[in-house]
């Protein structure tokens, strides 16, 4: 069974959820930052979550943070950024050993919790600004995932699907912003952004473990006071149905060429139809058994992979696929025939129950660490309610294939995207 999820407000716009797990041996406390997403800011903000875990006011260099975390048992202290619809989300986290198991009754949580506390809102400033050499250290590092992206054509290809699809949407910019934006911010620049990020954010932090969560809770609850807020949420733009097809065609040295095609689901949060979109698009080509693989891979060989998936915040159909460049027709009229199939209800018995048991358990699964959990929770910070795993089998469950049908009807190509050898 999954453990449920307890959430209070500790400030303005500041939200702590706390689950209550005594199968593991370590907690997790997580600070999610959400921030409209912005061609001005992306890039600062996620230039600013790398510096901020680097050092704080009390631990002012990368050796001094680390011999802290080395202390407490081996914590760990975690950044990442993602885009969730029209939002950035910057997380910040620290996982330890939980409060029962340390050796002299010293508590983890709460030195952990007012550790993400300093790294949030007491950095290590100079004559108010940032420090030089953490700021270059740290744009380096961005710019190098930059270039990492560019030479993952997997990566590459669906991002510049995403860019067209969505060129006159925010959702077309990149989770971390460009890189000629990651060069223009200075010391100084940045201290404005962390000032900014501290007013305008919208806090979830997440308190995963078996030891009581109250001493974290204390500990943000003390740090918001003496912060002014003024939160800021973004509405994520649902764009229903496609237009013309619009089709980008790239040419490159590449060994196998990428076909990425992006529809409008024409369903999206706070959507009812949200599960059995996302149960259709698993039909399709989000399993071992699905009809892209079984059909489109295995038995036409038209392709080395192709995977759909669906976006639910914003309202996105994914498909992408490598194949060689003599198959790329084929493999998209392949693909389109699959969409088309399922909209006429060819779909049988035995691939909605086996993609319903192949989700179900891949709920499951995520229910095994405390990270797990975390994720799992986490991908519902944008949802009128949180669900435990149990509670959204029952939703999966009881997906009918009239309904699956009624989504798949939704689906309009929007994107193509192709990228192939010179």
């Amino acid at each position: 069974m999954m453990s449920k999820i307890n959430r209070s407000v500790l400030a303005e716009g500041v939200y702590f959820s706390d689950v209550r797990d005594s199968r593991f041996k370590t907690m997790k406390i997580s600070a999610n930052l959400i921030v409209p997403l912005s061609e001005e800011n992306a890039s600062a903000n996620a230039l600013l979550c790398g510096v901020l875990s680097r050092s704080t006011k009390a631990y002012p260099d990368f050796t001094a943070l680390s011999k802290k975390l080395s202390s407490l048992y081996g914590a760990e202290l975690n950044v990442s950024i993602r885009k969730a619809g029209d939002n950035q989300v910057l997380t910040i986290s620290a996982s330890g050993l939980d409060d029962r198991y340390t050796l002299g009754g010293e508590s983890v949580a709460r030195e952990l919790s007012e550790l993400l506390c300093g790294v949030i809102f007491e950095p290590n400033l100079k004559d108010g600004a940032f420090v030089e050499s953490e700021v270059e250290q740290e744009r380096r590092q961005l710019l190098d995932l930059i270039d990492s992206e560019f030479n993952d054509k997997r990566i590459y290809a669906n991002g510049q699907l995403i860019r067209t699809m969505c060129a006159d949407e925010t959702f077309g910019l990149k989770r971390y912003g460009t890189a000629e934006k990651i060069k223009e911010v200075t010391v100084h620049s940045l201290y404005g952004t962390w000032q900014n990020l501290l007013k305008t954010a919208v806090f979830e932090i997440m308190y995963i473990g078996d030891s009581s969560p109250e001493k974290a809770a204390k500990v943000f609850a003390k740090a918001f006071e003496s912060v002014d807020r003024a939160p800021v949420s973004a509405e994520t733009q649902i764009v229903r149905r496609a237009g013309e097809v619009k089709r980008v065609v790239e040419e490159m040295n590449v060994s196998q060429s990428k076909l990425v095609m992006g529809l409008r689901a024409g369903i999206a949060l706070p959507d009812s139809e949200v599960p059995a979109a996302a149960l259709m698009c698993a039909i399709l080509g989000g399993t071992a058994h699905s009809k892209l693989f079984c059909n489109v891979r295995e038995k036409q060989s038209l392709c080395y992979y192709c995977a759909s998936r669906y976006d639910k915040v914003k309202g996105l159909v994914i498909i992408d696929s490598g194949v060689e460049g003599e198959n790329i027709e084929k493999l998209e009229a392949g693909v389109l025939k699959e969409i088309e199939d399922m909209k006429n209800g060819v779909i049988s018995d035995f691939e909605i129950d086996a993609t319903k048991m192949a989700v179900i358990n891949s709920y499951h699964t995520s229910n095994d660490t405390v990270s797990g959990i975390e994720a799992w929770y986490s991908a519902q910070l944008f949802e009128d309610s949180f669900k435990t795993i149990e509670e959204m089998a029952e939703t999966i469950n009881a997906i009918t294939k009239e309904e699956i049908i009624a989504a798949a009807k939704k689906l309009t190509l929007d994107t193509v995207f192709v990228l192939k050898n010179r």
